[in-house]
């Protein structure tokens, strides 16, 4: 593995330049410096973190040679990981559980959202007379991809209305301009999706949001509780291999959660790829300030993290229902907490 030349002087080892290097955390060496990471939608803000590491080279900094495939939900990002094409997946936490329901063991090492951002909203043109969540009955909902982290969300929602997701159809729509289409052309009733897509269509005034959880505060009267959303998750197997590119990975996006805290909207908009601005800046910043405080501020699992997810889940699906998940399988804070003492932003 290359290094910079610089990281032989020791006056260079006490330099700002050198935060993010292995070398300057005195880390051992990278079991693998290649690693493949699938995403499920990887334009959202409920993946900026990811987005954030990459574009700024946090990961390189680590040494690592970062292969990022998007798909078009996390629920595909998932599969990638199980049948072995990606190592990791920056995907929702609940999956950890799913899998885990499977006798599959998967386990979360970095937070990168405390809230999920994820919004429900009616369409204004197929469902004027609007009135409760009841009303969904019968009805196309539009998730990402079934089984992702919008259908999940929606699926609660609707079981605590008494209803299930055998009253609906959840299409899948994408994460974009696909997701939009659909709904301005009458093809689904309603969206389960994220900023900006749904920033976009509730300023164009095309929904009526019915539940929304980019707040902390919205997000604990929707699910009752901290709920963690987006996360760098591995299979044991994986992490047991390599803990020290699983810390260097959680190095990168810890970092890279520290500079969203105090990033600039000009620095934001430099950062981010122009495919993720829907072609309105304007309306990717105001999309920005309505998730910003979604945004773990430095990759912990909060406590009743992982109770609130299995309680969630445990409410309408039945791959859960009855089983022994055990919690303490699914999540790790070692390797934050080791990032928090070397990292900065």
């Amino acid at each position: 593995m290359q290094r910079r030349s610089f990281l032989a002087g020791s006056a260079a080892l006490a330099g700002a330049s050198l935060v993010g290097s292995p070398l300057a955390f005195g880390q051992s060496k990278l079991e693998t410096s290649k690693v493949a990471i699938a995403v499920g939608g990887k334009n959202l803000f409920y993946y900026l973190p990811l987005t954030i590491a990459e574009r700024r080279n946090f990961f390189k900094d680590e040494g690592l040679e970062v292969e990022i495939s998007d798909f078009a939900g996390g629920s595909q990002a998932l599969k990638a990981a199980v049948g072995g094409s990606a190592d990791v997946v920056s995907g929702a936490f609940e999956h950890t559980l799913l899998l885990q329901a499977k006798n599959q063991y998967f386990r979360e090492f970095v937070l990168q959202g405390r809230a999920p951002q994820i919004v429900l909203a009616v369409s204004k043109k197929t469902m004027a007379n609007y009135k409760t969540i009841a009303d969904l009955k019968g009805k196309k909902i539009g998730v990402t991809a079934p089984g992702s982290s919008t259908s999940i969300m929606a699926s609660f929602v609707l079981a605590k209305a008494g209803l299930t997701a055998k009253d609906v159809s959840f299409i899948g729509v994408g994460a974009g301009a696909g997701a939009i289409a659909a709904l301005q052309s009458g093809q689904i009733d309603a969206l389960a999706n994220l900023d900006p897509v749904m920033t976009k269509l509730e300023r164009a005034g095309e929904i009526r949001v019915v539940s929304d959880t980019r707040t902390l505060a919205d997000t604990h009267t929707v699910f009752g509780g901290n709920m963690p959303a987006g996360c760098l998750y591995a299979s044991q197997a994986f992490i047991n291999k390599n803990p020290n590119t699983t810390q260097s990975l959680t190095n990168a996006m810890v970092r890279a959660l520290k500079w969203l805290q105090s990033a600039t909207g000009t620095e934001l908009i430099n950062t981010v790829p122009e495919s993720y601005l829907l072609g309105d800046r304007a309306l990717y910043l105001d999309s920005w300030q309505h998730v910003k405080e979604a945004m773990s501020p430095d990759g912990l699992m909060p406590a009743d993290g992982p109770a609130t997810s299995l309680k969630t889940l445990q409410a309408f699906d039945e791959t859960v229902k009855g089983k022994p998940i055990d919690l303490s399988k699914t999540w790790t804070n070692d390797f934050v907490k080791k990032a928090l003492a070397t990292v900065k932003a």
